[in-house]
Order: structure tokens, then sequence, then C-alpha cells
């Protein structure tokens, strides 16, 4: 009888090794805040990396669409100055601070703008163009200087003086690669601007990963400071079965150094969440000396399953990334007519209207107008040479929007499994937590007790800590993965909260 409690220990240390060795291989392959390699930019992380990569070079947005960068959406516009006081910052305000300052969407705001540029100017080689001029001339001619002298002619002619006013008008009536190439700068604006839309959505993603990495962080802190505290219950536990002669000095060096090692933790994860936070205020434009609170904790939700089909079909409708890629394929098309139709004729009017005269009181009305046909007679070599490079791009633009449409696919059906995945892990390590909190007691109460020494306490608070640190980035994981789909779906912005909370 006297063997079972210690059978039933052993069966749930060894329970725990397990869950603790499985846990912990994901948290290594995540890389989350509870990882052994001590890294917090983890699997989500890296998601949100690659989705900022496929908006920035998954787009065209009217040719400067290049300067943003997956690294642009980390980095802010500073807006305001520091405060003496520490801030409450909730998730929706860091998504609105970030909304208004990250540099991504500033910097596609710049490229929109850009495309519209050159838009209006394609648009203006379609419209009618006047210009009007003013003059006046003062002129006295020697006409000897020209070889033009008569007997009694004077040499000399003037001062004289000519008074001149005009309208000029240019239109073009019939060019249609001008036409085309006003087409194709208007979808690049286009392209432009929902490659602006979805940039918000890229925002909403990074904002939100950045937060949810320092709520996890914090968690983090608030787990070791309570480790801490557990040690330093044990080490005192240790101190006094030593100096009553009932515990040797090594359990008092080995409670000694555990609660040291929770001090070092505790420095390392409170540094970390320093450099986080830091990372969260260049993302959404504070100011780096500016302390803040977070107020919004990451609770876990569960979330209904999602089918990947119906997903799909309504982020093909969401998407601006893909529409933004739809406007691109016709701005090649565009491309591609305007390189044939350059071997067409071209038709064009100009002409003026003015007053001319020594005074206005001394003038007449002048007037030219001309109509003028121009055809390309022999330039097949270029024609042939815009037409292949155009070609070229519109072949480039089909398989980019292909293969985005792949992505997205990819990408809901990632993010799906990683909920899935993430939940049951959530489960997994809520429960190995709760084992873990029992044998910590139980080691404890037997060490108090003087059944054994403190070498079991040591073990269950690596156990215990290894079990929180997996649950606490378990929670983040999850929490990232629901909002990389509403990302996914292209619903990042309107509806982030609803993801987060569980649907």
């Amino acid at each position: 009888m006297a063997r079972t409690p210690l059978a039933v220990k052993s069966a749930t240390w060894g329970l725990l090794a397990v869950m603790a060795t499985g846990t912990a291989a994901y948290g290594q392959a995540a890389g989350g805040p509870g990882s052994t390699s001590g890294s917090s930019s983890g699997l989500s992380t890296a998601q949100v990396n690659q989705a900022q990569q496929q908006l920035t070079t998954g787009s065209v947005s009217g040719g400067s669409s290049g300067q943003v960068t997956s690294d642009s959406f980390k980095g802010s516009v500073v807006s305001g100055v520091a405060t003496d006081g520490v801030i409450d910052l909730t998730i929706d305000d860091a998504m609105q601070r970030g909304l208004r300052t990250n540099l991504g969407i500033i910097l596609q705001s710049s490229s929109t703008l850009n495309a519209n540029g050159q838009r209006l100017e394609q648009l203006q080689a379609l419209l009618p163009t006047v210009t009007g001029t003013g003059s006046y001339t003062v002129e006295q001619v020697n006409l000897a200087a020209y070889g033009i002298s008569f007997p009694g002619l004077k040499q000399i002619v003037g001062p004289f003086q000519v008074e001149d006013f005009q309208a000029s008008l240019s239109q073009t009536l019939f060019n249609l690669p001008a036409l085309q190439n006003y087409l194709q700068a208007k979808h690049n604006f286009k392209s432009a601007k929902f490659s602006a839309e979805d940039a918000r959505d890229m925002v909403v993603l990074t904002v939100g990963n950045a937060y949810l990495l320092c709520v996890a962080d914090a968690a983090r802190v608030e787990a070791v400071k309570a480790e801490m505290a557990t040690s330093k219950v044990s080490l005192d536990q240790a101190v006094s079965a030593h100096d009553a002669g009932t515990s040797p000095k090594l359990d008092v060096l080995r409670a000694q150094v555990d609660y040291q090692n929770e001090q070092q933790s505790l420095i390392s994860t409170e540094n970390q969440l320093a450099k986080d936070k830091l990372a969260l205020a260049r993302t959404i434009g504070l100011p780096l000396d500016q302390k803040f609170a977070l107020t919004d904790s990451a609770p876990y939700a569960a979330m209904d399953h999602v089918d990947p089909k119906t997903a799909f079909d309504s982020a093909l409708k969401n998407r601006k990334d893909l529409k933004s890629l739809d406007e691109s394929v016709k701005a090649a098309e565009a491309q591609k007519k305007a390189a044939w139709e350059q071997q067409l004729p071209t038709a064009d009017v100009n002409g003026f209207f003015g007053d001319q005269g020594t005074t206005l009181g001394h003038s007449h009305g002048v007037y030219s107008a001309t109509g003028e046909v121009t055809a390309p007679i022999l330039q097949i070599a270029k024609t042939r040479g815009d037409e292949q490079v155009a070609g070229a791009a519109y072949t480039q633009a089909q398989a980019k929007l292909s293969d985005q449409v792949q992505q997205v696919n990819q990408d809901i059906r990632s993010s799906i499994l990683d909920i899935e995945a993430a939940a049951k892990l959530v489960e997994a390590t809520k429960s190995n937590v709760d084992l873990a909190t029992e044998a910590l007691n139980e080691a404890q109460q037997r060490f108090h007790e003087g059944i054994s020494d403190n070498l079991p306490v040591s073990q269950a608070q690596s156990q215990f800590e290894q079990a929180n640190d997996q649950y606490i980035s378990a929670l983040y994981q999850h929490n990232v993965a629901k909002l990389s789909l509403a990302r996914a779906l292209g619903v990042a912005q309107t509806s982030y909260k609803d993801y987060l909370g569980g649907k």
C-alpha cells in the first residue's frame, strides 16, 4: 500500500515529461514566446512578414510601389511628443494610430498620388490644349546690314513697334496609342488605390501581431514573478529545514540556484517586453520615450470551424491585392494594344487667332488653322519590339494574378490549420499547467513534511515554468493565427475584433 502513491507520482511525472516534450518541440518549431530559443519572433511573426512581402512585391501601384517594402510596415512617422505620464493603450487605439502614422500606409498613399499624376499626364494628350501669348516689340532695322541698298531709300528703318496678342489651340482628333496609354495609366491608378486599401489590412495585421506579442511578454513577466515567489517559498523552506537540522546544505544551495535562475529569467523577460514595446511604438507612431501600458489582454476564445472553400470564395471578393493585380493585368493589356496601334495614323488640328498691329487702335485680326495627319511608314523593328515588350509584361501580370489567387487559397488553409493546431495546443498546455501545479504543490508538501529532499521541488518548478511558458505561447499563436485568417480573407481592418474574440 505504501508504494501506490509513489507509483502514481511516477506516472504523473512521466505524463508531464511527455507533454512537456511535445509542447517544447512545438514551441521550438514555432519560436513563440515560450520557446527554448528565447526568441519572440515565431512562426506567426514569420507569417506576418511573408504577408507583408507579398503585398510589396505582388502588385503594381503606379510605378513607385518599389518604395514600399515589408520593413516599411514596421516603421512610422512619429505623431506628437512624449508626455510625462503613462498612457493607456488599447488594441483599438493602437490600430487607429497605426492606420494614421504607419510608414507602409504613408508610402503606399504617395504611390497612389504618383499613379494619379501619371494618369492626368496621359489624359492631357487627349484633351485640347489652349495657350495664350502677348508681345510688344520695338525695333529699328539697318537695311544695309542685309545687303539692301537703293538710291533714295533710307538705310535705317524705324524705330517701329508691333503689338501681338494670340490664343493657340491644339487638339488630337484621332490617336489610339494615346488613348491606350491613358487607359493603362487609369488602370495603374486603380491598382494603386487597391494596394493602398490592402496596405490598411497589412497594418492591422502588423500592429495586431506587435500588440499581441507585448501581451504575451507581459503575461510571461507576471508568470515569472509568480514563479519567483514560489521559488522564494521553497528557498525559505529549505533554509528553515537546514537550520532545524532536518535538511542538508545541498537543499539550500539547490533552492537558492532555482531562485536566482528565476531572477535572471525575470530580467530577460522584462527586457524582451521593453524591446517589443519599442517595436510596437515604432509601428504606430508613438515617441519611443513615451511610457504606455497595455490595457487589453488576449484571452482564449475558441473559433468555429471555417470551411476553406467558403472562405476562399469570400476572399476572392474581398482581397484588395487581387483587385490590384487584376487592374495591373488590364493596364498591361492596354499597353499591349498601344504597342500595336502605334502603326495607325494620327490626326491633329492646330491653330491660332490673334490681333496684331502697331498699336491696339491700329491692329487687325490674324489667324491660322492647320489639320495634320501623320502615319508611320517604316518602323517595323520598333513596332515589333514594343509589341514583344508589352506582350511579356502582359504575360507576367496574368501569371502574378494567377499565382496570387493560389497564394490566397494557401494562406486561408494554412491559417485554418494553424488555428486548429493552436487550439489543441492551448488545451494540452492548459492541462499541462494544471498537472504541473498539482505536482509542484505535492512536491513542496512532501519536502515540508520531511518525506523527501527538495530535488523533486526543483524539478517540479522547472516543469511548471516550462508548462506555463508553453501555455502563453499557445495563446499567442492562436490569436495571431486568427488575425492572419482575417487578413487572408481581406477583412482584417473591419473585423479583427470578431476574429480575436472568437466567432
